[in-house]
């Protein structure tokens, strides 16, 4: 995880550490506030259909005021099918969730809650794989979030496909 950058909106490069130093100082601008980090990471299947891109973003939210996020993209293979790598996407998820959360906990750093957002929705091809992945983010105590509501996933994660 620390081989990996992160990118910020700005285009600045950053390692977790890093990130996590951004994320402390934009929540010690209003400590008043109530924050949420969020993490979520979305795909795309390349055209030889054998490999996919991932997009893991990290979105820390000032509630009702706004936020700021990170980025990473990792190149992924091999990709068989739409399960295993909407399970990939869930697994990229927890890997940075874990590692974050490892780093704040060291840190004494800021309270907020954490959510992991799936790009799985109650409606189209990957309804049948809801449950399985919610149950997957709670075995691993995160609260999992699905579409229309995970917007670190769909949205913000998507955009940089």
């Amino acid at each position: 995880m620390e081989d990996y950058l992160f990118n910020s909106a700005a285009g600045l490069k950053f390692n977790i550490y890093q990130v996590i130093q951004e994320i402390t100082e934009f929540i010690n601008l209003d400590k008043e506030r109530t924050y949420k980090l969020i993490i979520g990471t979305d795909s795309d299947l390349n055209v030889n259909k054998k490999t996919a891109d991932f997009v893991t973003a990290i979105v820390i939210q000032r509630v009702g005021n706004g936020g700021r996020y990170f980025w990473r993209h990792v190149k992924f293979f091999p990709v068989y099918n739409l399960h295993n790598r909407i399970l990939q996407e869930v697994l990229f998820s927890l890997e940075v969730a874990k590692n974050t959360l490892l780093v704040l906990k060291n840190s004494n750093g800021p309270e907020f809650q954490l959510e992991i957002h799936i790009d799985v929705g109650e409606n189209g091809e990957t309804k049948s794989m809801a449950q399985e992945l919610i149950g997957i983010i709670r075995a691993n105590n995160f609260e999992p979030k699905i579409k229309p509501d995970s917007y670190a996933a769909s949205k913000v994660a998507d955009r940089h496909l």
